[in-house]
């Protein structure tokens, strides 16, 4: 191979990389955690190195140019590279220090991942934990976190998982709304409350319509993608919401509604990639995370 061909380092092509991916320079440079300026050097050096201009602004929109299109695939098929060859690396690693990062649902990272992390300053505290909480699936194939706590059971070949524990939920409201505005014992008292929604509401409304509530989408009245945001709604008494029984255990002032309602029934899975389920820091945080989720009674702060 003639390694003298080689005109450009990794550094600038993952720059122009995850720019050409995400959009912006600035959305890049927050994946990349780079300033804004730093990354754009990186990017005007490869296309210096490379001769080409691999970017273009129309208007305010970053749009590629042909040759930055002809060499996106090359680019990609290079990021996946590195990204396998850190894994196998990161796999390796025996010393049970570094950081782990844990790809969580915002409830779970607000109520549990406090506990895990005073855990594991008692038995690892060389280990730093970096929670994601998101609740869109972490691409860990692309090592956008080392572990995963999921919803659904994962079925990429490269990924191993484990049910780490089965949950239930059902609708919640604050006693004060029960008192106002209840009781909620029949389909019927439901087709009267208000509701909080998580994302799309119309996969509430189907989901109540479904177990019998003449339900309509304007009873859905509030809502938001954060979870965390929808249980303080609930709090605030504005109305009902779905969440996962060991949560609501846990809040002061927060019932059950419509005993006969058939648990809502979640599982979660441990997930992890693995070329890193070999690692000691990564496996004791993994194994960790499964004593803790099996527990009867979650530890929540």
């Amino acid at each position: 191979m003639n390694w003298q061909a080689v005109r450009f380092d990794w550094n600038q092509a993952r720059a122009f990389l995850v720019t050409a991916e995400t959009g912006s320079f600035s959305a890049a440079a927050r994946a990349l955690r780079l300033t804004q300026p730093t990354l754009g050097r990186q990017v005007a050096a490869l296309e210096a190195e490379l001769g080409v201009t691999l970017f273009e602004r129309v208007g305010r929109a970053l749009e590629l140019t042909d040759a930055g299109r002809s060499l996106l695939g090359h680019m990609r098929e290079m990021g996946e590279a590195a990204i396998r060859v850190s894994l196998a690396a990161s796999g390796q690693v025996q010393q049970i220090a570094g950081s782990v990062s844990v790809s969580v649902s915002d409830i779970f990272a607000q109520r549990l991942m406090p506990m895990v992390a005073l855990r594991l300053q008692d038995v690892a505290p060389q280990i730093s934990l970096e929670v994601i909480a998101s609740n869109a699936l972490s691409d860990l194939q692309r090592r956008e976190a080392d572990i995963a706590i999921r919803h659904v059971r994962p079925v990429q070949p490269e990924l191993f998982t484990k049910m780490a524990r089965r949950c239930t939920g059902r609708l919640y409201a604050t006693q004060d709304y029960v008192a106002r505005h209840g009781p909620f014992d029949r389909p019927a008292d439901l087709a009267r409350a208000s509701y909080i929604a998580m994302g799309d509401g119309a996969e509430l409304v189907a989901y109540l319509q479904g177990c019998g509530v003449p339900i309509t989408p304007g009873a859905v009245r509030h809502g938001s993608e954060n979870g965390v945001v929808c249980w303080e709604m609930l709090r605030a008494g504005l109305g009902l919401f779905p969440m996962l029984d060991d949560i609501a255990a846990t809040t002061p002032g927060v019932v059950p509604v419509w005993p006969g309602l058939k648990p809502i029934e979640v599982e979660c899975w441990l997930t992890v990639h693995r070329e890193l389920h070999t690692s000691r820091r990564i496996r004791l945080v993994f194994d960790m995370l499964a004593e803790m989720l099996a527990q009867p009674r979650l530890p929540l702060t």
